[in-house]
Parts: structure tokens; C-alpha cells; sequence
């Protein structure tokens, strides 16, 4: 199922995956690393749901579908089917395919209790691990959550103690974004950033997204506004391939909260327009980009150019994984491989780039520097 001609199909993204891990680069599977755009909803793995429905007594369901999963590996063969919604073109595929919409949403009912979100949290940061993560700040949606009856403190206390247990005992240390999800009111918004408040140790931003059709950011200004005003950075999502996408980028880069963003989440298109690359690049407005992410909307070749476009530029940029989970399993390794090959980047531009992750990220500066040592080091040793 293609989106537009040339788009590769979920073989072809295998594939090419097999072709990234087998041609691996050294440098950067080595690479010290920073993650500023993960969902930690996102990263929900089948074995994880599976662990987590089995301590409810419910169904492991997925998506919006009635489907029962007999084990582990029936569950992972439903989320390598996930698709995006505007692949969805007939009644029959919306009956029968899963959207990460709905794969992702559908994760959020096994997560109830301070234990599951700790289990969530801690899973992915012995991932992150794994792949030499140092410092990472994960979205999450609080909305989703506390609308099913979750309370605050289950799920801001379950973070907590895996991100004071992944920065003691692996070497990973954090910062948490509370993203708004602009298909919900403004007034919602302003509810959950009054008890955002009270976590103000532990969350270090305010972002934005879930469904952004006819959701501009400006909604919102009066969040953006408040949270600068109280000491909090801002950003949003400006996602690929969505209506008015470069008249949000606008306002992201330029007019809410004053005089724009801290940063710009996704945004790939920017490069479509000269005026927005000389706004984001002439405002030193830093993008967290996703590769992996586009490949159900975009082409190949069009992803490539436009992240060459934006670095030659000047752009300060994060390579990240958004939801891996429902991405074809494409963690931060597999998206630093995959644009390294799409933009033809040299290793000295990887690391480049990975510096420019160290210093557009919202670490404390012992935290940043530590990262740049590291970084020096073993590009030194290379």
C-alpha cells in the first residue's frame, strides 16, 4: 500500500533496515546520544502490553480492532502492520487495517498504576541504554491519561523513580515534556498545565500534538504564554504531510508566546519554502527530526533532500526515534543510520549533528558537557 508513487512499502522499509544494521556505521552505534523527541507511549513494546494486560486480567487488544492474540508473537505481527491514516483510501482498509493512531491510543488503557508507568519508563530507558542514550527528554500525554480516571501522582511518581533509577544506574539522565493534545479544548490544556505545575522539578517543557487538522498552534497561545512566564521551554509538533502545516511552522517559529517557540518538533517542511528556511534558520530555532516517522507519508527521495536542505542551512537538528513501537521498531540508531544515508552525511557531520543535539537540548550544562567530553573523545579515537 503506497501513499504516492516511489513511497516504499513496509517490505522495502524492512529491507532497508536490514541494509542500515548490516552496513552499520561503528561511529554511530558508539556515538554517545541525545533523544529529544520520543513518545513514551510510544515506546510501548508487545512484550510490555502483553506483561501489562496480563496484570490487569484484560484482553492484550491492539487498535481499534475486536482481534484476539494468542502470544507475544502474534501481537509484534500486528504492530509490523501498522499504517498511517492518509494510507487508509476504502471503507474495507478502514475496517481492517490498524492506524498508529489507533495502535497507539490503544496502548494507553493498560497503563493504570504507578507500577505500570515506572514499568513504561524504565523499559524504555534500559533500551536508550542499550544504544548509548545519555540524555533524553520523553514527550508524554497527560490528557490521555487522567481522562480515564488516572491520577496525577500514579503516573508523575512511576516516572520519577525510573528516571532517578536510569540516571543512577545507567548513565541515562532525563527531563519530561508534558505534550497538550491540540484535538482537546484550550481549556483542558489550561487544567492540565495548572497540575503540570506541581512537577515542575521533573517536567521541563510544554508541547504539543495529536491530531493537528485544523488545530493550529496558536490555540493554545495562552499555555505558551503562562509557561513561558513561569520558567518552562515550548515546542510543538508541526507534523509531515498535514493541511496548513507551513503556516504552523510560522507561528511556531515566529509569533506565539511572543516571538515564537524554543523548538520546532518534526517541521520537515521547511525546506519547501525559502521564506520559512531563512525564518528558522535566521531565528537559530533548533527541529527535532524523525526520519523513520515520514516514510509512510513521503517518499524516500523527498525526505533525503529536504534534510540535506535543512542542514546546509545551518539548522541545528536532533535525529529521533517518535514512536518506534508503532514505526517498524526504528529506535534512535536506526533514524541516525537512516539520515546519515539519506543526506550522504560524512562521519564528522554525524557528529555535527550530535553536537547540535548536546546543545539544543534542555540539560543541565554538568549534563551537557559531560556528553560533548565523551563525544570528543571517541570521535577522537576513530
Amino acid at each position: 500500500m503506497s501513499l504516492c508513487p516511489g513511497q516504499l512499502s513496509q517490505q522495502a522499509r524492512e529491507a532497508l533496515k536490514d541494509e542500515l544494521i548490516s552496513n552499520n556505521s561503528d561511529l554511530i552505534l558508539r556515538l554517545p546520544k541525545v533523544e529529544l523527541h520520543v513518545h513514551i507511549e510510544g515506546t510501548l513494546t508487545p512484550e510490555l502490553r502483553w506483561k501489562l494486560a496480563q496484570r490487569h486480567g484484560v484482553p492484550p487488544r491492539f487498535g481499534g480492532t475486536e482481534a484476539d492474540f494468542e502470544s507475544v508473537q502474534d501481537l509484534r505481527k500486528a504492530h509490523d502492520n501498522v499504517v498511517s491514516s492518509a494510507q487508509i483510501r476504502t471503507p474495507e482498509q478502514a475496517r481492517t487495517l490498524v492506524t498508529f493512531s489507533q495502535a497507539y491510543y490503544s496502548g494507553f488503557e493498560y497503563l493504570k498504576t504507578k507500577n505500570d508507568f515506572f514499568d513504561l519508563a524504565m523499559n524504555y530507558f534500559q533500551l536508550a541504554a542499550t544504544m548509548n542514550v545519555r540524555y533524553c527528554e520523553p514527550f508524554f500525554d497527560a490528557q490521555g491519561h487522567t481522562s480515564r480516571g488516572v491520577a496525577w501522582e500514579d503516573m508523575m511518581e512511576g516516572f520519577r523513580e525510573a528516571q532517578e533509577r536510569a540516571s543512577g544506574e545507567l548513565n541515562v539522565h532525563s527531563s519530561w515534556i508534558m505534550c497538550i493534545l491540540r484535538d482537546q479544548s484550550p481549556e483542558s490544556a489550561m487544567d492540565h498545565y495548572k497540575e503540570a505545575l506541581r512537577y515542575k522539578d521533573m517536567i521541563i517543557g510544554i508541547g504539543l500534538d495529536s491530531n493537528e487538522l485544523n488545530r493550529p498552534p496558536n490555540l493554545f497561545e495562552e499555555v505558551y504564554t503562562l509557561a513561558r512566564k513561569d520558567g518552562f521551554k515550548i515546542t510543538a509538533h508541526c507534523d509531515v504531510g498535514v493541511e496548513d502545516t507551513h503556516e504552523h511552522i510560522r507561528q511556531v517559529a515566529s509569533t506565539i508566546a511572543g516571538t515564537g517557540l524554543d523548538r520546532l518538533d518534526h517541521g520537515l517542511h521547511v525546506a519547501d519554502e525559502r521564506r520559512l528556511l531563512e525564518l528558522v534558520a535566521g531565528r537559530s530555532v533548533p527541529m527535532t527530526i524523525c526520519p523513520w516517522a515520514y516514510l509512510r507519508r513521503e517518499t524516500y527521495d523527498s525526505i533525503a533532500e529536504r534534510l540535506r536542505l535543512l542542514f546546509d542551512a545551518g539548522i541545528k537538528m536532533c535525529i529521533s526515534s517518535d514512536s518506534p513501537v508503532y514505526m517498524d521498531e526504528s529506535w534512535v540508531t536506526h533514524n541516525l543510520l537512516l539520515a546519515q544515508k539519506m543526506g550522504g552525511f560524512t562521519d564528522a557531520e554525524m557528529v555535527q549533528i550530535a553536537r547540535s543535539a548536546v546543545d539544543m537540548s534542555w540539560a543541565k550544562p554538568a549534563v551537557k558537557k559531560a556528553i560533548d567530553l565523551e563525544i570528543e573523545a571517541m570521535y577522537e579515537m576513530a
